[in-house]
């Protein structure tokens, strides 16, 4: 007996039953992708979606984005109505595009409108990579476009948040041609001397990058985002150089010339709110006065 008592008991791991795991609501915890801090949702959601740890800065869809930047209940949308047909008959494009339809409650991967930041107005774009990595087909293009035009015309500001995997595949030379037609409606707007503030955020890379991404009067970018065009290792067998290790980030381009200023988040409204203010050229046309 007295020796069962102080005998070395073996240890054994237990894994929690599917029931044990099924009493967590999904979602309830997020994991950084960056440096594995775990945060309870509610929290992040209170940070802007920004690791309080590594400051890593989560992806935000464009419902969050336009409720963090635009005034409350000042946001009035575009072009709605607008959304991808399949021109090449791409295989299962169609059933892709009614599943991202479902999934994100978009018609496609950017939002437009108009709105007021700070009480100034301005044509706002943001767009969403939930929806086909948020890829430029004709749909995103043409939305792009008539939001440009629509600040040419009404002479306000663009604000347009950037965060794409590219050109989509599925239009094949449809999509490409986005790029020129997206750049020829910002002309437009530089003819009419209307300022144009593009934001880009992780990750802007291929043919949005190469297009209307990087032809703001105003370039800013959030923190350690990706932005390039072609990805590192094809760049690096093109070259035959083993590029920075910081290549292609925000930082990086920001040093190089082709950013003005990099913001974290919790500064992003404060800023466009100042480049508003300073080029409302003494106008006072904010929708609160």
């Amino acid at each position: 007996m007295l020796k069962d008592l102080f005998r070395k008991q073996k240890k054994y791991a237990t894994i929690p039953s599917e029931q044990a795991k099924k009493e967590i609501p999904e979602g309830i915890v997020k994991k950084c992708p960056q440096c594995g801090n775990i945060d309870f949702a509610k929290e992040l959601e209170k940070n802007l979606k920004v690791c309080k740890n590594c400051d890593y800065h989560y992806p935000l869809s464009a419902p969050e984005r336009i409720q963090m930047v635009v005034d409350e209940e000042r946001f009035f949308e575009f072009d709605s109505n607008l959304s991808s047909a399949d021109p090449l008959s791409f295989p299962n494009y169609t059933k892709k595009l009614e599943a991202d339809r479902e999934k994100t409650k978009l018609s496609e991967a950017v939002v437009t409108g108009e709105g007021t930041i700070g009480g100034y107005p301005a044509v706002i774009g943001v767009m969403d990579s939930r929806f086909r990595m948020a890829s430029m087909g004709s749909v995103v293009g043409e939305k792009i476009a008539r939001a440009a035009h629509q600040a040419a015309t009404k002479k306000y500001p663009f604000i347009l948040f950037s965060a794409s995997g590219g050109a989509r595949m599925q239009e094949g030379a449809l999509s490409l041609m986005q790029m020129a037609k997206t750049s020829a409606a910002l002309e437009k707007m530089h003819r009419e001397s209307v300022l144009f503030v593009s934001v880009l955020t992780h990750p802007t890379t291929g043919g949005v990058s190469a297009s209307f991404a990087s032809l703001g009067d105003i370039n800013l970018a959030e923190p350690k985002a990706q932005i390039g065009f072609a990805g590192r290792r094809v760049i690096e067998q093109t070259v035959r150089q083993k590029l920075p290790e910081d290549f292609q980030t925000a930082e990086f381009l920001l040093k190089h010339g082709q950013l003005d200023q990099v913001v974290h988040r919790s500064k992003m409204r404060e800023t466009l709110i100042q480049i508003l203010d300073l080029h409302s050229g003494g106008r006072v046309d904010r929708a609160d006065q």
